[in-house]
């Protein structure tokens, strides 16, 4: 006979965020791009984005996000069992960047990997987070959220303004009462996958001399079906988790939504038909920092009391893939 597996509450129970200090303004690449401040600021929503200084990589970021996460929950690095950093864009192909960060926290008990969902990489990470402590495998895990998208941008193309650094964290542990996941789904469809991509680098194409004169190492994206896409899945996503949690969209008291554009966050809310003032932004700031978006968000709803206890959250993301997901939460 099967045995039945007791399935735990899991909570978020600290969070942190770090960017870096450098600002790249949007006139600063308007100067150089075929492109203005002006419809940056209306299509995108995004004013300015900060980008890693020479010798700052993905490990830099997520440690210190990481760190100010433990410090917010109270839990030392000794403590936690497992540290997951999503990342689309890792220090080196080999090994992978979760381990380092392990290094750098002092977190010796803790076992560590990476996981690649691009933009929907953190929802990815605290899906699989959540297992293991839901179950009882783990006490506690330090979901991470990292990118220097910096790195794998040309900066002579019009679609260098999309993009930003930085990195988010939360520690996950089980609850003790009502708070914390009620529902996560995570979806995926290959049929994507040229939409955003890099396309040399990997073992489909080694990099040679050639692929890095031809620029193929920096990303590449066909605008109008990320749009398409995102505007489709994002509704959907929150629609099923709320379902599955016996909700309806006027039960959320929050969005905490990637940041792929103002333009798509607008057409989401109003396909959902909640006010779109109940969507937590920051691109204005940041751009897009694909797997550090939701959680420097919401470690910035949180610290500001934006967010309180007892709120219902929803978080959401689409990444290339194509790859996307949802979570409730009762905050």
């Amino acid at each position: 006979m099967a045995q039945l597996v007791k399935v735990r509450r899991v909570r978020i129970v600290g969070t942190g965020s770090y960017v870096p200090e450098r600002v790249i303004s949007n006139a600063e690449l308007e100067a150089s791009v075929p492109t203005s401040d002006a419809w940056i600021r209306a299509n995108l929503g995004i004013a300015e984005r900060r980008i890693a200084a020479p010798g700052q990589c993905t490990s830099t970021l997520a440690v210190e996000a990481g760190r100010r996460a433990l410090e917010n929950s109270g839990i030392p690095a000794s403590a936690i069992d497992m540290i997951l950093v999503a990342t689309a864009t890792p220090d080196r192909q080999a090994p992978a960047t979760a381990p380092r960060v392990q290094a750098a926290l002092g977190a010796a008990s803790a076992a560590a990997f990476d996981i690649n969902a691009v933009c929907a990489g953190f929802i990815y990470g605290l899906t699989v987070g959540a297992q293991f402590v839901g179950t009882g495998a783990s006490s506690t895990v330090l979901v991470i959220g990292a990118d220097t998208f910096s790195r794998i941008t040309d900066w002579t193309r019009r679609d260098c303004v999309f993009f930003g650094d930085g990195a988010g964290a939360a520690v996950i542990s089980s609850s003790d009462d009502d708070s914390g996941f009620m529902c996560m789904r995570l979806y995926a469809d290959g049929r994507g996958y040229e939409s955003f991509t890099v396309p040399a680098g990997g073992s489909e194409a080694p990099a040679t001399a050639a692929t890095v004169a031809e620029g193929l190492h920096t990303f590449r994206m066909n605008g109008r079906s990320v749009y398409d896409t995102a505007v489709e899945v994002i509704p959907s996503a929150l629609r099923s988790v709320l379902e599955e949690s016996g909700l309806s969209v006027e039960d959320i008291d929050h969005v905490v939504p990637h940041q792929p554009g103002i333009r798509i966050l607008e057409e989401s809310a109003r396909r959902l038909g909640i006010p779109f003032s109940r969507f937590g932004t920051n691109m204005d700031r940041y751009a897009n920092t694909s797997s550090g978006t939701i959680p420097i968000l919401l470690d910035e709803m949180w610290r500001s009391g934006r967010i309180s206890r007892g709120d219902l959250v929803a978080l959401v993301a689409v990444g290339a893939g194509w790859t996307w997901g949802a979570a409730l939460l009762r905050w």
